[in-house]
């Protein structure tokens, strides 16, 4: 099956469909005075992480419409239009922020469909990141499982579909290049291999643990030379 064949895009799409509704059942489990605690994603509440994911699916969408008609768009018009739109959305009552993560993450899979007709861009991008435009799905699965995590609950990646964590890892390495982090070589105990700049520091560990490493900066499982130190990473 090709990289970005129609398949592989039916395929995304139904594994974002799986990760939704995991990541859903956590988002719904939750008490209202539960939304205010601290995530790991650091400086934003459980309700910001919820935020974000919901804003950023349906501004995604933009992409979709981008793909469809050739039009060039961007997410978002300004880094001040994206953090009020988080700001107001984690403001909701939580009931309503509940039902606008189930919705917001609906109107992408709806809309995603799209994807699978005639393309007038076959490359978009968000920023300097650059992909195809049929990879959409999976850039929304690479957030889904990291800000799950962010959560903090019992829920962990290692419970994400394997190629669902693939994309987040993948998604963390392109942030890295684009950040101009240290040069390192990523070497997984699933045989995946990335080289960041000029690939000095060889990295080891499991997807789990890299991804651990490189979106939150927790090292507590990789692998370094004998003498080596971790090196603070660019922030996401």
């Amino acid at each position: 099956m090709s990289e970005h064949s129609p398949a592989r895009l039916q395929s995304d799409l139904a594994r974002l469909s799986r990760e939704v509704e995991q990541y859903l059942s956590t988002v719904e489990s939750f008490h209202d005075d539960e939304f205010d605690r601290a995530s790991l994603c650091e400086g934003w509440t459980r309700a910001d992480v919820v935020a974000h994911v919901a804003v950023l699916s349906r501004r995604l969408v933009r992409l979709i419409d981008w793909a469809e008609t050739g039009d060039e768009q961007k997410p978002y018009d300004s880094p001040e239009e994206r953090a009020a739109l988080i700001a107001e959305t984690a403001a909701l009552p939580r009931t309503e922020l509940k039902v606008e993560a189930r919705a917001a993450a609906q109107f992408f899979l709806e809309n995603g469909q799209r994807l699978r007709g005639d393309l007038a861009a076959q490359e978009i991008a968000i920023g300097p990141k650059t992909f195809a435009a049929t990879s959409l799905p999976a850039v929304l699965i690479a957030e889904i499982v990291v800000h799950h995590a962010d959560l903090d609950t019992q829920w962990e990646v290692e419970e994400a579909d394997p190629d669902s964590l693939l994309n987040a890892v993948e998604s963390a390495v392109r942030t890295m290049r684009v950040k101009e982090a240290p040069g390192m070589t990523i070497l997984t105990d699933e045989r995946d291999e990335w080289v960041i700049g000029d690939g000095a520091l060889r990295v080891e560990g499991d997807r789990e643990g890299v991804l651990a490493w490189l979106a939150r900066g927790d090292d507590s499982a990789i692998y370094l030379p004998e003498g080596a130190v971790a090196p603070e990473l660019p922030r996401w």
